[in-house]
């Protein structure tokens, strides 16, 4: 019997690519740009995954919108510099076992790669190019042209770019905003152990991984229960 057609879409910071360096500096010099306080790294880390606007009403709830899009606008400035600085592929390695994953299954012809990430597309576009990965994810969704995570767009948009059923679909990502997303979306959802929130904060995942050499299995598991 012919498997149906299967979408895997990938978060990518603190699922793929470890980027938290580059996250709490550029964090950290935007706040310091408006002069306000610069929030702990814990809470930082917390809003990985959201839009920049949302992140930064999370955390500055007090300044007003004029000074959020300051601070957005120095984010960005700031995380482009400290990426020319050091090269995409060197200030956000890949974490150990994710290129021979992502290798693994595209490489399975009724297997599609995507991601969907709260960085903008000039940001991911410099991220899978630094990394040679562009090739690899056939539909991929960014913060540009959607609502902030958890609200289902991404995933909806690339359902339908793809042709593949929800029920045939898994999101991996390590915070609760993916696993949000991807209930809101009707989709299987994968948790992994190393990113940016805690094991706990997961608990809508259908399952938790702890390496990326667990991934291909834990699929395949988690698609016979389906079918």
């Amino acid at each position: 019997m012919t498997r149906p057609l299967r979408l895997i879409i990938f978060d990518v910071d603190g699922t793929l690519v470890d980027s938290q360096d580059d996250i709490t500096r550029a964090m950290t010099r935007a706040f310091e740009g408006v002069g306000a306080p610069v929030p702990p790294r814990e809470a930082i880390l917390g809003i990985v995954g959201l839009s920049l606007d949302v992140a930064m009403v999370r955390l500055a709830p007090d300044l007003d919108m004029a000074i959020h899009a300051r601070m957005v606008d120095g984010y960005k400035a700031a995380y482009m510099s400290l990426r020319a600085e050091a090269g995409a592929a060197q200030s956000s390695p890949l974490y150990p076992g994710a290129r021979d994953a992502l290798e693994t299954l595209n490489a399975t012809p009724e297997t599609l790669l995507g991601v969907a990430t709260g960085k903008s597309r000039r940001g991911l576009d410099k991220l899978l190019e630094g990394h040679g990965l562009m090739h690899m994810f056939v539909t991929q969704q960014v913060a540009d042209f959607h609502p902030s995570k958890p609200h289902p767009a991404m995933i909806e948009a690339a359902l339908a770019e793809t042709g593949v059923d929800a029920r045939d679909a898994v999101m991996i990502g390590d915070t609760s905003y993916d696993m949000d997303m991807a209930r809101a979306a009707g989709v299987a959802a994968i948790g992994v152990s190393w990113g940016y929130h805690p094991v706990s904060a997961l608990a809508a995942a259908d399952v938790v991984i702890d390496r990326f050499a667990d991934l291909p299995r834990t699929l395949d598991s988690l698609w016979e229960v389906a079918t």
